[in-house]
């Protein structure tokens, strides 16, 4: 749901105060400043994206009921039409052919009823018998509850959606007695049992002050809905569960499989968005239909919650079952790391990833897959190759010719001739994260930190460094991946938090890759084809950025091959009419 309760107040043409953030349930409509646009100066837009998507102006957070219909990809999303700020949300909307070039559309619901007046807030799609798309959300009562509503669409000939009717017997899902009602929320994709032939959904929910639950209901028609007695999940110390996601994917392969696929191939993801810590979790495990529950694999840390889809800035994902390419398609909102007032400046905040593909690790067994869609390449452009390339101990090498602002990069690195068994041992107690953040960029290890410094000033005075580093950690050889914003711009109020991973590497002497999409203020790094991946959000103050190889390592690297593409502005249509 991604709630945040702001308050905005004006002080000046522009000065505002804000009192309040949080990242979930508000309990009242905002009262906010209207005619923003009068107060936003023209403010040179050095870090809008090019190719990532985002609406032309105003706030943007969750991602909601994305599919594909009738020869076009919809994406909706939690939207302010009055201003680049939190509140006065409604459904924004979204089309496309390809997932990269997009036409902005009316927004598709708004608050209007008193189901809904409190807000309009997310859901997910469901095609029911006959490809009908219907759309499950969460609205705010005028009693400050949180309740399930369903629309549908005004006429399915229609191959936009533009228009979709709140059904009569909306709410359809209530809080029962005894429930936190202001904590009942987001309703996944529903799921049909051709067993007992119902319909399953589940919503995220909270018990007591920190179980954090994925409540499950059962319906024959899609409108009546029964409460299973036990959840289909929890979590004992979590808190709130929100924007949960529930799907099948195949056991070995990366075909995607439509939500109600049932069978001894697969396995099943559970997804949840914690507030407490604003980061997307996942176990992988088994899905006991007849019981009605998920159970974790043994080892896929459902305790501990340390799967997450991504180790950086990734929040409120939604996944859907994209049936004209056989794949399921993940999207997640990217938020922003500098100061709200920045926000009112640029006149807009928050973006989405690119969308990825997902699927299960087979080598592992319990960890996803990602990888940006395959369409995204459609934008590469002029190629720069830099092969071969000898990075001796403190060494830093320029890419020539690549636009360093907006890229793509893939880089491989060869690690089998390394004397990696004298690596340094790392505090056995510390997360890869507080390892990055304990050692960063500058770090003098055995072999690493060595990778790539992205919107690098030509003084290096300025850069974003995403690396990797061979580590002994709990008596075990780790492929460590981090990146470190800390010099990524000169601006305050930023947030510059480091972030780190391990690595799924059965062998770390082996050739490890390493993708990075850069676009002006976004940085999404995808290591050893989508084990792990980190999004970071940066600022460079300058204009004239560029790419680097770097080693700091006291072993000699060898980057046997870098490829390195321009990016293509994409040519996105707002205010679209037909």
């Amino acid at each position: 749901m991604g709630f945040q309760n702001l308050k905005v107040c004006a002080a000046s043409v522009i000065s505002f105060t804000w009192l309040c953030l949080i990242t979930c349930a508000s309990t009242e409509p905002l009262q906010m400043v209207h005619n923003l646009d009068t107060l936003i100066t023209n403010v040179e837009q050095l870090y809008r994206t090019a190719y990532h998507f985002q609406p032309q102006k105003n706030w943007m957070n969750d991602p909601n009921g994305p599919m594909f219909y009738k020869g076009y990809y919809h994406l909706f999303y939690q939207y302010n039409p009055e201003g680049p700020f939190w509140g006065n949300i409604v459904w924004g909307h979204s089309v496309s052919e390809d997932l990269v070039k997009w036409r902005s559309l009316d927004v598709a619901l708004v608050p209007s009823e008193w189901y809904d007046i409190g807000g309009c807030w997310s859901g997910s799609t469901t095609f029911l018998e006959g490809g009908k798309p219907v759309i499950l959300y969460t609205g705010i009562t005028n009693a400050s509850e949180q309740v399930q509503n369903m629309v549908v669409p005004k006429n399915l000939s229609d191959p936009f959606l533009r228009e979709w009717v709140k059904i009569p017997e909306n709410p359809i899902i209530v809080p029962n007695r005894g429930m936190d009602a202001k904590n009942f929320r987001d309703p996944t994709t529903g799921w049909f049992d051709s067993v007992d032939m119902k319909w399953r959904i589940v919503v995220g929910a909270l018990e007591g002050r920190s179980r954090g639950m994925a409540l499950l209901y059962k319906s024959t028609d899609f409108i009546k809905w029964e409460k299973v007695k036990h959840p289909l999940h929890s979590s004992e110390s979590s808190g709130v569960w929100e924007c949960p996601d529930f799907y099948p994917v195949l056991v070995s392969g990366k075909q995607g499989l439509d939500t109600s696929f049932v069978g001894s191939s697969v396995k099943h993801v559970m997804k949840v968005s914690l507030l407490e810590t604003g980061y997307d979790y996942y176990t992988v495990g088994s899905y006991l239909v007849d019981e009605n529950i998920f159970v974790p694999d043994k080892g896929s840390q459902d305790d501990e919650l340390e799967l997450r889809y991504d180790y950086g800035k990734f929040y409120a994902s939604k996944s859907f079952y994209d049936a004209s390419k056989n794949r399921r398609v993940l999207w997640g909102w990217i938020t922003e790391s500098d100061s709200q007032s920045e926000d009112i400046m640029k006149g807009w905040a928050g973006l989405q990833g690119i969308p990825r593909t997902i699927w299960l690790d087979d080598s592992t067994g319990m960890n996803l897959m990602q990888w940006p869609v395959a369409e995204v390449e459609s934008l590469r452009g002029k190629k720069t190759v830099k092969n071969n390339t000898i990075l001796k101990s403190g060494e830093v090498v320029e890419i020539y010719g690549v636009t360093g602002a907006q890229m793509d990069v893939e880089v491989s690195f060869d690690l089998r001739k390394m004397e990696i068994e004298e690596v340094e041992e790392m505090d056995a107690n510390a997360t890869a994260q507080e390892l990055c953040s304990n050692t960063g960029v500058s770090y003098k290890g055995v072999v690493g930190p060595f990778g790539l410094l992205v919107l690098a000033s030509n003084d290096l005075t300025q850069y974003t460094a995403v690396f990797y580093h061979i580590i002994s950690h709990q008596n075990k050889l780790k492929l460590l991946m981090c990146s470190d914003q800390r010099r990524s711009s000169s601006l305050k109020d930023l947030d510059k938090t480091t972030y780190g991973s391990f690595v799924p590497l059965n062998d770390p002497k082996k050739i490890v890759s390493l993708r990075v999409l850069v676009d002006h203020s976004i940085v999404e790094s995808f290591a050893e084809g989508g084990k792990s991946c980190i999004t970071s959000r940066v600022y460079p103050t300058l204009t004239d950025l560029h790419l680097y190889l770097f080693n700091n390592g006291s072993s000699t690297i060898l980057c046997n091959q870098l490829n390195a593409w321009d990016m293509k502005t994409t040519d996105n249509v707002y205010n679209f009419e037909i």
